[in-house]
């Protein structure tokens, strides 16, 4: 015989699936300008006939996400009130990246030196605006969830994250060779705000 669920703990435990959702959906927002920045670009250099040497290069733009704990303080030092102190960063962080891989679509790869600087300068605007998302995201999920469901956030991000590595990974290069390379990367950008 199963012994019922007392009101309290019901609503309890759908607070905590609504906030186990949203962070799932943060997880997803982190992960997908990482792989826009790395696998989607460096398939489509290659598809363009850039050198391998060069697209070697581009790892160093990432490097924003080993440096992202300099101006961590400064997110929490100069909070966007509106909604509120966390999600008015993600709101303009994830306009931000709708912008630069919505800018990232429109360039032309080639060997032309001008053409791999556009590129270098938007994947890293990409790194920085991605990091930077990754700190605020963290924060707001600690701000979010109580101490006894943070394991399960820390998961359930995680699983969002690797999801849109896997969609932006496998589900990019297949639009890119069934639509083009500027749709694979339109399809990418965050259209939604976590």
């Amino acid at each position: 015989m199963a012994l019922p669920i007392p009101p309290s703990l019901r609503r309890r435990s759908s607070g905590a699936v609504r906030r186990l959702v949203a962070v799932t959906a943060e997880g997803v927002a982190s992960g997908t300008p990482l792989m826009v920045g790395s696998r989607l670009l460096q398939g489509w250099l290659t598809a363009s006939g850039v050198p391998l040497a060069l697209i070697g290069l581009i790892p160093l733009a990432e490097l924003p996400y080993t440096l992202k704990l300099f101006w961590a303080p400064l997110l929490d030092r100069w909070p966007i009130p509106w909604p509120d102190r966390r999600r008015g960063w993600i709101l303009v962080l994830q306009l931000l990246l709708v912008a630069v891989i919505a800018a990232m679509a429109l360039l032309h790869p080639s060997t032309d030196p001008a053409s791999l600087t556009a590129i270098g300068v938007a994947a890293l605007a990409l790194a920085v605006c991605s990091a930077t998302q990754d700190i605020v995201i963290d924060a707001y999920r600690t701000d979010l969830l109580p101490e006894a469901e943070r394991g399960a956030g820390a998961a359930a991000a995680s699983l969002g994250y690797r999801a849109a590595m896997l969609a932006v990974g496998a589900g990019g290069f297949l639009l890119a060779g069934r639509h083009g390379w500027p749709a694979a990367f339109l399809s990418a950008a965050p259209w939604w705000p976590p």
